[in-house]
């Protein structure tokens, strides 16, 4: 009877270890689901491995998650996890499933990246090098910085913003402030891309620096 006692004791707490290693992982699948739906991102398939020894588990069995404000949307990542004033961190690996841009055909250096260069492909977006697009917009009218082969996924590295104003161009200068506009014409001292900063030499020989907006005037704010 006592070994039957025991042999029953042991089943229970291997029940309950199983039951508690279900619950830390359906929590952890829920909390990136939920992280992936606010930032407007999808993925058709999302699993959440844990790497952690369960006996560094967080005793509650609730525990609230939370993660750097920098943390990746995938791969290796540190989750905090915490019982009331007790946190402990929990090494996970974020798989996802998704599309991905890769070229269809060889893009040169210094080619600007067409519609009819890219396409989607799915595959395993956490095994991707960093920063590789996930959408056609965000390639078309690009300038390549390098060799694109077919196939390879597409980086923001391997790309650049055409430039919007060149150095040595005439560019109109507006600055504003409180209930004034002043427009100047002066030349543009390096090349830049919408948004960007661009150092300007002025017909009185004066230096400005100012933002390049999306019709290549420079916006000064004062």
């Amino acid at each position: 009877m006592r070994g039957y006692t025991g042999l029953l004791a042991v089943l229970l707490a291997l029940i309950s270890v199983s039951a508690s290693a279900v619950d830390l992982n359906a929590q952890l699948n829920e909390f990136f689901k939920n992280r992936y739906g606010q930032s407007g991102q999808s993925a058709d398939n999302l699993t959440v491995v844990v790497k952690t020894p369960q006996n560094m588990w967080p005793a509650c069995e609730q525990p609230q998650f939370s993660l750097p404000g920098n943390s990746r949307m995938w791969g290796n990542i540190s989750v905090a996890a915490n019982c009331d004033q007790n946190r402990r961190y929990i090494q996970v690996q974020v798989q996802v499933t998704g599309q991905y841009l890769v070229a269809t055909r060889q893009v040169v250096r210094g080619a600007a990246i067409a519609a009819t260069d890219m396409r989607m492909e799915q595959g395993r977006l956490d095994t991707l090098p960093a920063r590789t697009l996930m959408n056609v917009d965000e390639a078309v009218g690009a300038i390549a910085l390098r060799d694109i082969n077919p196939g390879q996924p597409v980086t923001m590295t391997m790309m650049r913003q055409p430039w919007q104003v060149k150095a040595g161009q005439m560019v109109t200068v507006t600055a504003s402030g409180n209930g004034f506009n002043i427009s100047s014409e002066g030349k543009a001292m390096n090349n830049a891309t919408a948004a960007q900063t661009v150092r300007v030499r002025m017909s009185s020989g004066q230096i400005v620096m100012g933002k390049v907006d999306a019709n290549g005037n420079i916006l000064i704010s004062l």
